[in-house]
């Protein structure tokens, strides 16, 4: 996903010999700060997905970003080891997804067209009874949708979605206004925030990759398939730290402005921020204390609360003095 992205410079400083660019990671550094962006196949379900590549990659911790019911495939982050730490920040992403609503009765396209219509915008929903979740009446918004294609009683749709958004019930809903009744006969995900289709790897994939690095020392098919963590949160507003600044926030320090580079425009008080260092290393992901604005002009203050620290102390010189110290997350 492209970053066209505003950038409001606070101060700027000389490249250093710290650190390094997340592309040139090893490939055992690549599964510690890893994601895989896997095309889920139909037939088993997310966890029985993540189970699987636990055995087989052998890694302590492996998570997924978003449940998709067996029946359902496309993209399913999967989180490898420190990669883990972001799984909050993915599952509130919004969704893409292409589907298949079958009608129970005979319906004229323009009326099809009009009804889907009707469902952009906000729209109240109650979990199914065999969901993971409290089924308790919730509103998720629907940003766009529209019919691709009808083939007698078969609509082929596409959504954009808030996250938590049930597009089983979206179809049900559809069919009780046209009068017919209706259900969700397929779906795939095309879209999980800033992971897509396009670049998802299948389940055969993530097996070659294991083997022919672990066989024969081939890394290049497991640096398609294990990307790192930092194309994942693409879709988090950024700020750019200084390499000073960068030990004391892994030690899980709060970030003073004395500390920032450079900032996204248009961050709020309250906004989920990732910060980075000057490689575009992933050091921690917080919650913003100050707007923007504020984070490139005030003389003093804490900028952003880590809640979420990816990057182990060490790695940088601990130098930076102008952070308060807390508790490690």
């Amino acid at each position: 996903m492209s970053r066209a992205r505003e950038v409001l410079v606070r101060d700027d400083e000389p490249p250093s010999n710290y650190g390094k660019r997340p592309e040139e990671r090893t490939a055992e550094e690549l599964l510690e700060y890893g994601v895989i962006n896997l095309d889920k196949p139909a037939g088993p379900s997310s966890h029985e997905v993540v189970a699987w590549i636990k055995r087989l990659t052998g890694l302590e911790r492996v998570a997924h970003g978003g449940t998709l019911d067996p029946k359902v495939t496309g993209v399913l982050p999967i989180l490898l080891n420190r990669a883990v730490k972001v799984l909050p920040y993915l599952l509130t992403e919004d969704k893409e997804y292409v589907g298949v609503m079958r009608l129970h009765g005979d319906v004229p396209e323009e009326e099809v067209r009009r009804v889907v219509g009707l469902f952009k915008g906000p729209v109240y929903q109650r979990p199914p009874l065999r969901s993971a979740v409290k089924r308790e009446l919730r509103v998720r918004r629907i940003y766009d949708v529209k019919v691709l294609e009808i083939s007698g009683r078969d609509v082929l749709f596409w959504m954009w979605c808030e996250a938590g958004t049930y597009v089983r019930k979206f179809c049900h809903d559809v069919g009780v206004i046209l009068g017919v009744g209706a259900h969700m006969q397929e779906l795939r995900r095309v879209r999980s925030g800033s992971l897509r289709e396009d670049t998802a790897v299948t389940l055969q994939d993530v097996v070659d990759a294991f083997a022919f690095w672990r066989e024969d020392g081939d890394e290049s098919l497991l640096r398609r398939v294990v990307i790192p963590v930092e194309r994942a949160v693409e879709h988090l507003p950024r700020v750019v730290v200084r390499d000073s600044a960068v030990d004391a926030i892994a030690r899980g320090a709060a970030l003073a402005v004395p500390g920032i580079l450079r900032v996204d425009a248009g961050i709020k008080v309250g906004d989920a921020v990732a910060i980075f260092t000057k490689k575009d290393e992933l050091v921690a992901i917080g919650r913003a204390l100050m707007r923007s604005e504020q984070m490139v002009s005030a003389k003093k203050g804490v900028a952003v609360q880590p809640e979420a620290v990816l990057m182990k102390p060490g790695v940088y010189p601990s130098l930076w003095r102008g952070a308060r110290r807390k508790q490690t997350p």
